[in-house]
This record gives structure tokens, C-alpha cells and sequence, in this order.
């Protein structure tokens, strides 16, 4: 069995059985929500020197570093593969300072040994018309991407020239069902990363607005994977963090991300740990 591996950055994911723990804290204001590519490049160098050669899970953290999925998929060229994100936002949103946690999708398309990634449970603004020019278009209009949205209207899309790029559902049910069929048409290996974000704030809250997706859909939607997971991540965990550098300060006061302390985080963290612990489960029963 390989280990899963926590990436000790914000010290927010409980004790996981075996797991591998990579004390990262020290990179934490230089990462977190965002940076630059000299610094993204330096951080994930020292990733890839740390991780263990062959290994299971990778658990992040906090949302605010889901961007650390594309150093992990970038580590796996050769043969092509399929990229799953289960997430409440696109992650393909134009930030013209290097990479942060609403914009690695683009990056993660443009890999040669990316077949193509699929986004699923989008319920965010982030994808109406309103905040179209907000969405990085090469990937889409390369047909590397497909973004899966329940109850937004993305219907601007079509008139852009995307048709299919934009897929709408009323539920999750809906939109899991038509996913299925993609499963079984293509058969690829497959990484999966997920932010709990997706999730309706029932199964587990996080510090991002949240989507409908219940715990049952999401391990259903795990289970398609069965034999075909090469590599997998996790985010969406809570902590609280005090940026040093002005605009991150700026930035994630713009996305009214909450603020939880004391009681209130704790009891958040024991419901993310219960449930990482199910998500790890049916992980690695895809093996």
C-alpha cells in the first residue's frame, strides 16, 4: 500500500495513518494564495527533492494552496493522462503575477501529457457571463478543457465560440450521471485532485464559498476511478493565516473568505479530518 503524504504547510490536516509528513511551514507566506514563478519554481523543487519516490495521496492544506496540484501533475510526464478536479470554482481565472490558487487549470492544460481536464461542480459566479473575460480562454479554445457548472447560466459561452466547453445541470446528480459516460468512453489513466470546496457546507466547511455536492456524490464520483488513478490530491482544509504581503492581504479580503478561530476551528478541522479520512479510504480502495 503507498502512503499518503501531508504537505505540512499550515498545519491544518489531522494525523493520517502512515502518511509521510513534509514540515513545509516556512514556505507558507511566500505560497499560500499566490506567487510568483521564480518562487513557484523554487518551492517545487524542493517538493520534488522531498516527496518519496513512490507514494499515495497528497494532502495540501488549506484551498489557498490548490495551485501545489500543478507541481504534483507536473511531475508525471510520459504517458498521456486525464485530469479530474472536483471544485466549486474553475481555477482558470487570469492572474498576471505568476500562479495562484484560481489559476493553475491553465497551466495544468497546457502540459503535452495532459489529454484533458475535466472540472466538475462549478456553482462559483466565477463562470457567468459577468466574469467571462476573467477566464483564460486558450485551454478552452483548444478543446483541453471542460468546465461542469450546476445552476449558473454559461450559456455566453456558446456565442464566444465554446460550445461543449460549458456544460450546465440543474444538480450534482445530474451532472454526475452525464460524467459517468465520459468515464466509460475514455480510457486514459486518470489524476484526481479535489477541493472540498465543492461540497455543500453540511459535509464539511472550508474558507471558500461551497458548492452542492454531497459526501455520497463524491465518493461515488471517486469509485468511476476504479484501476485507473495514477496520482491524486486533496485541499480544501481550514486554517487562518495573517498575511505579511499587502496585496494577498488585498486579494483574499476581496474573496470574503471568513474568519475562524478558537472553538469554531477545531470543530471545523475534526469534521475535515473525519472526512479525509473516508476520502483517503476510498482512494485507495480505487487501487
Amino acid at each position: 500500500m503507498t502512503v499518503p503524504v501531508v504537505l505540512d504547510i499550515d498545519s491544518s490536516v489531522g494525523p493520517l495513518p502512515d502518511a509521510a509528513v513534509l514540515s513545509l511551514g516556512a514556505w507558507q507566506e511566500r505560497i499560500r494564495f499566490g506567487c510568483g514563478m521564480r518562487v513557484y519554481r523554487e518551492f517545487a523543487q524542493v517538493l520534488d527533492r522531498a516527496l518519496p519516490g513512490h507514494h499515495g495521496t497528497v494532502f495540501l492544506g488549506s484551498g489557498d494552496f490548490h495551485h501545489v496540484s500543478h507541481a504534483l501533475i507536473s511531475r508525471r510526464p510520459g504517458r498521456g493522462f486525464t485530469v479530474v478536479v472536483l471544485d466549486n470554482h474553475p481555477d482558470n481565472m487570469r492572474f498576471p503575477f505568476g500562479i495562484h490558487c484560481g489559476s493553475w487549470v491553465r497551466r495544468v492544460a497546457a502540459l503535452p501529457w495532459v489529454s484533458h481536464v475535466h472540472v466538475l461542480g462549478i456553482t462559483s459566479s466565477d463562470v457567468t457571463a459577468a466574469h467571462a473575460g476573467e477566464n483564460y480562454l486558450t485551454p478552452l479554445l483548444r478543446g483541453k478543457l471542460t468546465n461542469w457548472c450546476i445552476g449558473v447560466d454559461v450559456r455566453w459561452a456558446a456565442r464566444l465560440g465554446l460550445p461543449g466547453r460549458f456544460l450546465a445541470f440543474d444538480s450534482a446528480a445530474e451532472l454526475l450521471d452525464r460524467f459517468a459516460e465520459t468515464v466509460r468512453n475514455d480510457s486514459l489513466p486518470i489524476y484526481l485532485t479535489i477541493d472540498k470546496d465543492v461540497l455543500n457546507a453540511g459535509v464539511a466547511r472550508t474558507n471558500w464559498d461551497q458548492g452542492c455536492m454531497s459526501e455520497a456524490e463524491m465518493l461515488d464520483t471517486i469509485a468511476l476511478f476504479r484501476r485507473r488513478l495514477i496520482g491524486s490530491d486533496i485541499t480544501g482544509d481550514v486554517s487562518t493565516y495573517r498575511y505579511r504581503t499587502g496585496w494577498k492581504r488585498w486579494m483574499s479580503a476581496m474573496d470574503d473568505q471568513p474568519d475562524v478561530a478558537g472553538a469554531q476551528l477545531a470543530d471545523w478541522q475534526r469534521q475535515q479530518h473525519a472526512l479525509n479520512l473516508r476520502l483517503l479510504d476510498a482512494i485507495r480502495a480505487c487501487g
